[in-house]
């Protein structure tokens, strides 16, 4: 008798505004050869725009087998004329803490068409797909890391996402959990996000000195290049901790939650609006019934002290 195959994330719907958005988990097993060559050529299509032709071979893009098969990639297309405006490939990342093994969703590639950008688009890049797979995991938190030298994104990952490190309110000197997990995607995964082995990693900051070397070279950006967050301290941040010269990169580690997914929803939708209401209601019913239900009676999730049993799984 056969395996059940995997349930990958497969998602198209509209989000007014003239978009739509697409996702799709694992590409390079849930797609058919035709539908995977016209996802690939709609991500060179936007990084095209960005990047010259020649210089289209980083990450998915240059369709090594190993990426597309271990990757979520998240498009939005204009609804009228159907091009393909900006997509994100996330990463899923094996780790372990405290003596399990987690998997961490690596925030991954983000490229924008320039006629597409000043849109918000890459919160909605982000957070939709990260938020999606967060519900899907019955709402249990999920780590998440990101690497960049770009304020608009450093500020972004700041403000929506939970128990961020770095930030400006917390620049150095992280956390256990975060000094664990950063030394295991250093050590194992850094070619994912392109970084070469001679870059060296300051933990006290979590900055990656000399971070494009390792096949995002063209990937690297001055600081007046650079789109700028509408805070200015994330910008200061940037200027202050990052030599751009050089091409240095923060790792940023936290956590999608609960409390992540309100600060999302009140971000992307004003307090005035039916779905900020709805969203802030169906929190609220979440978290005050359902979760706890869910989370006691899956026994082959860990619980910590608030569950009376061990799984014999443990």
């Amino acid at each position: 008798m056969s395996a059940t195959a995997p349930r990958y994330l497969k998602l198209s719907m509209g989000l007014g505004n003239g978009l739509k958005l697409r996702i799709v988990e694992r590409p390079g097993l849930s797609l058919a050869p035709d539908a995977l060559a016209a996802l690939i050529a709609d991500l060179r299509s936007i990084a095209g725009s960005v990047l010259p032709a020649n210089e289209l071979e980083y990450g998915i893009l240059g369709g090594e087998r190993e990426r597309i098969d271990n990757v979520i990639v998240t498009l939005l297309y204009d609804t009228r004329t159907k091009a393909p405006l900006a997509f994100n490939a996330l990463a899923p990342m094996d780790v372990t803490l405290a003596g399990r093994p987690l998997e961490l969703l690596h925030l991954g590639l983000v490229m924008v068409v320039p006629s597409a950008r000043g849109r918000g688009l890459t919160e909605l890049l982000y957070g939709l797909t990260c938020f999606l797979l967060f519900l899907r995991r019955q709402c249990r938190p999920l780590r998440m890391s990101n690497v960049t030298q770009v304020p608009a994104v450093f500020g972004m990952v700041s403000e929506v996402f939970d128990d961020v490190f770095p930030t400006p309110e917390h620049p150095t000197d992280p956390s256990f959990t975060h000094r664990t997990l950063a030394r295991q995607i250093m050590a194992r995964h850094r070619h994912i996000f392109g970084v070469g082995p001679e870059a060296v990693f300051d933990e006290e900051r979590s900055v990656i000195l000399d971070s494009y070397t390792g096949g995002s070279d063209n990937l690297k950006k001055t600081f007046e290049s650079a789109p700028k967050h509408r805070h200015g301290v994330y910008n200061e941040m940037c200027a202050r901790e990052l030599d751009y010269g050089r091409g240095d990169d923060f790792l940023q580690l936290g956590q999608i939650n609960m409390r992540a997914l309100g600060s999302y929803l009140s971000k992307v939708a004003t307090p005035k609006t039916a779905p900020w209401l709805a969203g802030q209601f169906a929190l609220f019913g979440i978290q005050s019934a359902v979760l706890p239900v869910l989370h006691w009676f899956a026994d082959d999730q860990p619980l910590g002290a608030l569950r009376p049993w061990k799984s014999a799984r443990s």
